[in-house]
């Protein structure tokens, strides 16, 4: 590993949970929804203003990694404004129609060996309520580096918000509606 030049500002890492946050922002709009399996496993109506969340990676440095996990096959009408964003997509196909925690873990075993490997990485934002992801907050803390949260208000597990040196709520960023 080769260390970091000092001038440089520490690069943000931005991994997304993205039918996390879909999902609840559907249920926002109307409760049970998402959930049915007849509405969750059809193309989906864009929600997420993805800018609104770049942005906010951004501003804590430059975006060094931009990679979201779903099973992207219902999801095309995002198309443009994830290549708009050079965003990676990691496609996961769930094993089974109940199958869950597939992004969770390929998203935490990725952030942590991105964070072994490149020194210059000095935050990790993980766009996601799920509470599933504090323990990789506790390994990103100890390894030194900076975990901020994000995820709609709704559906955000407080335990997991408090896990992070900051947290921010979707419907808080500039040009996200719900």
């Amino acid at each position: 590993m080769h260390q970091m030049d000092s001038t440089q500002p520490a690069s943000v890492a931005l991994y997304w949970d993205f039918e996390n946050l879909h999902a609840a922002l559907c249920e926002a709009r109307a409760e049970g929804s998402y959930g049915k399996q007849d509405n969750r496993f059809r193309v989906q109506e864009p929600l997420v203003n993805v800018q609104a969340v770049v942005a906010l990676a951004a501003s804590l440095g430059p975006v060094a990694i931009n990679r979201a996990y779903c099973n992207w096959q219902y999801f095309g009408r995002y198309r443009d404004a994830l290549l708009h964003h050079a965003m990676e997509l990691i496609q996961l196909f769930p094993p089974g129609g109940a199958a869950k925690n597939g992004a969770d873990i390929r998203l935490s075993l990725d952030a942590m060996e991105d964070a072994a490997r490149f020194d210059h990485i000095g935050t990790i934002v993980i766009v996601s309520g799920d509470s599933d992801f504090m323990p990789l907050a506790q390994k990103i803390k100890a390894a030194g580096r900076r975990v901020i949260g994000l995820g709609a208000r709704s559906t955000t597990n407080g335990h997991w918000a408090s896990s992070c040196h900051a947290f921010h709520y979707y419907e808080d960023l500039s040009g996200a509606t719900c």
